[in-house]
């Protein structure tokens, strides 16, 4: 909504300096956007209204030029009301299927679109893996590698499949492995990760099994916890990203300092999977702009996401720029991008 202490002049005057600095990276004056946008008043008159709105906290005006530039209170203004996002063109949305459409792993997924995102917004492409705590195990699967080593498979609801090595003592005859692979997804498939970590010594020991099969059980017993914490903390709420290139030829990142500050973000994972994993819950498109992070390294940074859902399987993607970024644009991208993700996991 736009606040009400703007009138419709100023609404459209604040509208016309954020579609001008978005577009060139220069402050806009009144000239040019009496020029530009057909504003239907002079430049005197844009010029005054211009000073109303620095006064109200919705422009500033920097020391060395004339024009003036939006703040983060004016970019939240067009993003909550003046922003016209349209559909997606055909060709981008085509562009965004190529890329996409071969599917694959989760991860793969995820990596493709990141790096679509950036490179249809020419911003930072992210995308955060899913926590798979509450995700259902389909089937269990044990394959020998070795005499004395065999691998776990798990495959997940929702498609993601995880692996583990577990030590075993000594050759396993194929019908032990199998009646094990039998007990296993008698006794598991279809609970929750939780459940299983929660349960599984519990949920196994009454199984009926021989000798042998009993010994490769023991195993699960006394380690079955940590097996599956380890398979599926492989990739879980991982950060993905694509290049940085395009973004730090912005010119926002012309500055040292501020191009110090991008590879600080990029380099610190677990600090952006923080930011990201609160957003995972809301359903959506969620833009979060400059100081309202309250975090320096995103301090003049716009965070731009929507959540992704299969089942189970929950996360986000979105990308991250400067505040002077094509709203409408980047909204119109990363909604249908997290529609085809969430289409090609279900």
């Amino acid at each position: 909504m736009v606040p009400q202490e703007l009138s419709d002049r100023e609404r459209r005057v604040l509208e016309a300096v954020i579609q001008s600095y978005v577009e060139t990276a220069e402050p806009a004056g009144s000239r040019t956007l009496s020029r530009r946008f057909g504003l239907g008043v002079s430049a005197a008159t844009i010029r005054n209204t211009m000073s109303d709105l620095e006064e109200k906290g919705y422009l500033f005006h920097p020391h060395t030029s004339a024009g003036r530039v939006p703040t983060d209170k004016a970019y939240r203004t067009y993003v909550d009301g003046l922003m016209r996002v349209r559909p997606l063109a055909s060709a981008a949305q085509a562009k965004i299927a190529e890329e996409l459409r071969s599917g694959g792993t989760i991860e793969l997924i995820l990596q493709r679109a990141a790096q679509t995102l950036g490179v249809l917004t020419q911003e930072l492409g992210v995308a955060l893996g899913p926590s798979l705590e509450q995700i259902v195990l389909q089937r269990l699967d044990l394959v020998r590698v070795s005499s004395d080593k065999l691998v776990l498979v798990m495959t997940l609801r929702g498609g993601a499949v995880r692996t583990v090595f577990v030590e075993v003592r000594g050759e396993i005859a194929p019908t032990a492995l199998a009646e094990v692979t039998h007990v296993l997804n008698e006794r598991l498939a279809g609970l929750t990760i939780a459940q299983i970590k929660g349960s599984l010594a519990l949920r196994l020991r009454d199984a009926v099994r021989s000798n042998e099969a009993g010994n490769v059980l023991n195993i699960f017993l006394e380690e079955g916890e940590q097996l599956f914490e380890a398979a599926i903390a492989q990739g879980a709420g991982e950060v993905v990203l694509s290049p940085a290139s395009m973004l730090a030829e912005q010119p926002e990142f012309a500055r040292l300092d501020e191009m110090r500050r991008l590879m600080e973000l990029t380099e610190t994972r677990q600090r952006l999977a923080a930011v990201l994993r609160e957003r995972a819950v809301t359903p959506g498109i969620t833009i979060t702009i400059g100081a309202e992070h309250g975090d320096p390294l995103l301090g003049k940074l716009t965070v731009v996401t929507a959540e992704y859902r299969a089942g189970e399987l929950s996360g986000v993607i979105g990308v991250i720029g400067p505040t002077r970024m094509p709203y409408e644009k980047v909204v119109s991208v990363v909604t249908h991008t997290s529609r085809l993700v969430t289409a090609l996991l279900e």
